[in-house]
Parts: structure tokens; C-alpha cells; sequence
């Protein structure tokens, strides 16, 4: 047994095991503050993509997959959708990246939660994607990749 948390009674000599102390409860600031700062920081990222327009050449990289190969992967248009999605059109968002979108509602619905949590108290939401759920990601990825390359899919290319 460890010490921290043993009590020695002087008398009998014996030890008896001590509850640990309680943490020191957090202010309702305190507990704002790590998802607040998420919050900015992703703010913060989708400002920057929406005032530096990367319809714009030499702004941002170009993708590698793409430049190498010709071949759009699950990201190509991200930027541009990101920047459109700053700019209030949604239309133009989807357009240039669909899976993207779904990403940014699925980001503002977690982060929602996370500061309806911290604001009332509540142990932050746990995140825990089972491996079946990566792998339904991964397929939902590649049928997207695969699905916007084609003629017929070509509605979801950038």
C-alpha cells in the first residue's frame, strides 16, 4: 500500500485507509475555457481560409494525389469549400466538397455539446469512435473518392 493515503492511529498503531481528498471544484470558466479555445482556434482557421481565397493560385499548396496522378482523394476542394462555407454559400461548399460540409455540421453539433456540458457542469463529452465506425468512414471516403473521379459523379468534383 502507499503512504499517501494511509492515517496511522497514534494509539493502536494500526492504519486505516484514508479517502482521498476531493478535488477543488472548477469555475464555470475554467471549465469553458479548453472547449472555448477549440472553439477559437478552429474560428480562427476557417477566418484565415475565408479572407485568403484559395480559388487564387500560389496561396496554398496544391494536392499531391492530384498533381501527381490527376485522381481527386476525399479532401481535394476542402479549402475551397471552406471558404465558400465562411462565405455564407452553402451551394458552393457541397459543391466543392461534400464530405467536408458533413465534417463542419459534425464538428459544430460535438462542439455544442461540449459547451452545453461544460457550462452546466457535466463530465466532457468522450469521443470514442469504435474501429467499425473508422472503417465505415474509410469506405464512405473511398466510395466518395472513387464516385467523384467518375463522369457520372462528376457533380462531386471540385
Amino acid at each position: 500500500m502507499s503512504g499517501e493515503n494511509q492515517r496511522v492511529d497514534a494509539s493502536s498503531g494500526t492504519t486505516d485507509l484514508a479517502p482521498p481528498p476531493a478535488p477543488a471544484p472548477v469555475s464555470r470558466a475554467g471549465r469553458l475555457a479548453r472547449p472555448a479555445l477549440v472553439l477559437g482556434a478552429a474560428a480562427a482557421a476557417l477566418a484565415y481560409v475565408g479572407t485568403v481565397d484559395p480559388n487564387e493560385p500560389g496561396h496554398y499548396p496544391v494536392c499531391p494525389l492530384f498533381r501527381l496522378t490527376g485522381v481527386l482523394c476525399p479532401g481535394c476542394g476542402g479549402l475551397r469549400s471552406a471558404h465558400a462555407f465562411a462565405h455564407g454559400d452553402l451551394v458552393t461548399a457541397i459543391g466543392a466538397n461534400a464530405m467536408a460540409v458533413a465534417g463542419y455540421f459534425f464538428f459544430a453539433g460535438f462542439m455544442v455539446l461540449w459547451l452545453v456540458r461544460a457550462y452546466r457542469g457535466v463530465a466532457s463529452p468522450k469521443l470514442v469512435v469504435r474501429p467499425l465506425y473508422w472503417w465505415a468512414l474509410g469506405v464512405v471516403a473511398v466510395v466518395f473518392s472513387v464516385v467523384r473521379n467518375l463522369p457520372m459523379g462528376s457533380f462531386l468534383a471540385p
